[in-house]
């Protein structure tokens, strides 16, 4: 028991540096007003309200890619307007918030995620640059960082 002393003195050093990142966020205060998003001019509605928008799109374009995907339905009727939409980030969203860097980025970068959504989905910047034949997208080089190549939408679960 000679080492008692060493021992809780360890054990203190161990508790203030685990719970030091806690207390630096505690003392640091509220952080950096959220970025302040502009909105397309006469892009005309979103599909929900903005405060919807802000608080759950991730919720819904997960709930509208599982829907295409595993169901094949193709259209959303917003809850707040009733209007019909296509679920689409591409044909949808897109259509609107044309720059990553100063509307999905500046919001992401903000609340430190890395969404997956370019993982698949053609950049904004490159939306133009779509072909769309028939039931098959062709994605040009620069777009994909690949070869030029045309996907089954029923294959692939059509990346829209």
């Amino acid at each position: 028991m000679k080492d008692t002393a060493k021992i809780m003195a360890g054990l203190a050093i161990f508790v203030v540096l685990a719970a030091s990142p806690f207390w630096l966020n505690a003392l640091a205060g509220p952080g950096a007003d959220p970025p302040e998003l502009v909105l397309p001019a006469g892009g005309g509605s979103c599909v929900e309200d903005v405060e919807t928008m802000r608080e759950s799109h991730m919720i819904m374009l997960d709930q509208w890619r599982d829907d295409v995907v595993r169901n094949g339905n193709r259209y959303y009727i917003s809850t707040t307007t009733g209007t019909k939409h296509e679920m689409s980030l591409t044909k949808t969203c897109l259509g609107c918030h044309t720059s990553r860097d100063d509307f999905c980025n500046r919001c992401h970068n903000y609340v430190a995620v890395n969404p997956y959504c370019f993982d698949c989905h053609v950049e904004p910047e490159d939306v133009q640059e779509v072909a769309v034949v028939g039931n098959k997208h062709a994605v040009p080089a620069e777009a994909s960082h690949a070869a030029p190549e045309e996907v089954d939408d029923h294959a692939a679960g059509e990346v829209s």
